[in-house]
């Protein structure tokens, strides 16, 4: 390289400016105007984007070698997944336990019957049962067995008229009011047909049953007819004796239809023993009969006895203390105390509960005053500064507890399977106390354990040797009238202590 060549490029290195000092306007002279540090971007005028590739393209790709032997690896990994997961789920539901099929249901198996025997008593007569279903409801009352209404002179059957209801009771009106608001809320209602109401001999005499079983027959159709969902009779023993038996059958027959809930036809046996009361449910075809075993039988030992006997046909009996006489339930419960017990007995039963009104708060009837007037504003409480009976406002609290028990075991009894239908196995009996198991399938299981003696009593709860039931060791008190066995505490079931008069209603889950 010559010595003017070098000159001239260090001449250049000595005009060229550090590029700290260079303007950053890139390549281009600083516009008039701009100041040092500004940028000006030159935006290429054909922006070139990339569209994807074609068609003929994509085919070319996807026929290579490699893309072919990805796509096989893909599906066959597809397919073999799904076929796994098929083959899963069925071997869960393989070796997964069947359901058990659930029984034939009718509306009075699903919750407790009420019975309303004296509507002035109740409600000053038929009108006032319309405002008072509201209350019904909150019960989960599923059906209300109502009168009898019809006209009759005590003994006269010549006097006798289904069709036509006592003047001081109320109108047919009032009736088919109280069925229209009732099927609203899902309430079924019964009518007590039974004949000779006034006097002890509900079929009047021997003699009359014929003739009277005519008109029986006839009111029964003309009541169903209106939309009356069941018929209830005292004297079943009698009525069924009756070569015209079957023409009663037969009404009921014609006013049911598929599309509607079938028709009841109840009736009320009084001491019979239960060995005739399950004979007489299978030959009478009668959909639900009321004994008074529970009344008759006050031994625990005799009770386990009729409820292992009769059991089996759960569907079809019905069971109260006092309500086959049309009683409340305090003239045989007669402390508070016991009225708690019955009523947990009665809705964990085998059978459908009935109550005579007055039995959700423990209603007490004075002997020889006829029947105790309902009382409906128990939760009214005395205002401030006023003057109130001590006795008075102790017994209104007692009837707001019982109230809340008896509709704890209510709700209870309509969500729980085990409860509602069952299997029953007794597991204690003595000469004052029982206890039984129900269970359903993959149901939680519940125990009834109660003692109604005066004394406190120690159950040892023992289970006949089945097939696929076993009691654990320990159990979950769920409802208890025992301050000391509280609700959702632990009680081991090799030995349970009930004081006296008190009742224990206990749960444990299902185990496969």
């Amino acid at each position: 390289m010559s010595k003017d060549t070098e000159v001239d490029m260090k001449d250049v290195e000595l005009n060229e400016l550090d590029p700290e000092k260079q303007p950053m306007t890139g390549d281009e002279q600083t516009a008039v105007g701009e100041k040092n540090g500004s940028v000006k971007l030159k935006v290429p005028e054909d922006e070139v984007t990339f569209t994807g590739l074609s068609k003929e393209e994509l085919m070319r790709v996807a026929g290579t070698p490699g893309w072919v032997r990805t796509r096989w690896v893909l599906l066959v990994l597809f397919w073999l997944g799904w076929i796994g997961m098929l083959a899963g789920a069925i071997v869960i539901i393989v070796q997964a336990p069947r359901c058990k099929p659930i029984p034939e249901m009718n509306w009075w198996n699903e919750g407790p019957l009420y019975q309303i025997s004296d509507l002035e008593a109740f409600s000053d007569g038929l009108e006032g049962v319309v405002s008072k279903l509201d209350e019904m409801n909150r019960l989960k009352v599923k059906g209300l067995v109502i009168g009898p209404l019809h006209t009759v002179q005590t003994n006269n059957p010549e006097t006798l008229k289904f069709d036509v209801i006592d003047p001081n009771q109320g109108t047919k009106e009032h009736l088919v009011a109280v069925m229209e608001k009732a099927h609203k809320k899902g309430i079924s209602v019964v009518l007590d047909l039974t004949p000779n109401y006034p006097s002890d001999a509900p079929w009047f005499t021997t003699g009359d049953v014929g003739d009277v079983m005519e008109k029986v027959t006839v009111g029964a159709e003309y009541w169903l007819g209106l939309g009356i969902d069941g018929i209830k009779i005292s004297g079943l023993t009698v009525a069924t004796s009756s070569v015209d038996w079957s023409k009663l059958q037969a009404a009921f027959k014609g006013n049911f239809s598929e599309d509607s809930n079938k028709k009841a036809l109840m009736g009320v046996v009084e001491s019979t023993s239960a060995a005739d009361l399950s004979l007489l449910v299978n030959t009478s075809s009668v959909d639900l009969v009321l004994s008074d075993l529970l009344s008759s039988k006050s031994g625990g030992v005799e009770r386990i006895r009729a409820l292992d006997t009769l059991n089996s046909q759960q569907g079809r009996l019905a069971w109260g203390l006092g309500a086959a006489q049309k009683g409340q339930l305090s003239k045989e419960a007669n402390t508070p105390a016991l009225i708690r017990l019955y009523q947990l007995l009665l809705f964990t039963m085998p059978g459908t509960p009935v109550f005579t009104y007055g039995d959700e708060i423990g209603l007490r009837a004075v002997e020889g005053a006829g029947s105790p007037k309902m009382v409906w504003d128990i939760e009214t409480e005395p205002a401030e500064g006023a003057l109130f009976n001590e006795t008075a406002e102790t017994e209104r609290k007692e009837q707001v507890a019982v109230r809340k028990w008896f509709k704890s075991l209510s709700d209870l009894r309509g969500k729980e399977r085990s409860l509602l239908h069952g299997d029953y196995y007794s597991l204690y009996s003595s000469a004052d106390s029982l206890s039984f198991l129900r269970l359903w399938d993959q149901s939680d299981r519940y125990i009834t354990a109660v003692n109604w003696g005066a004394a406190p009593e120690k159950l040892t709860l023992k289970l006949a040797p089945t097939e696929g039931v076993e009691l654990p060791e320990t159990a979950t008190v769920k409802l208890s009238t025992d301050e000391e066995l509280q609700a959702d505490t632990s009680v081991s079931l090799d030995s349970i202590t009930l004081g006296p008069g008190q009742a224990i209603l206990l749960v444990f889950p299902y185990t496969a």
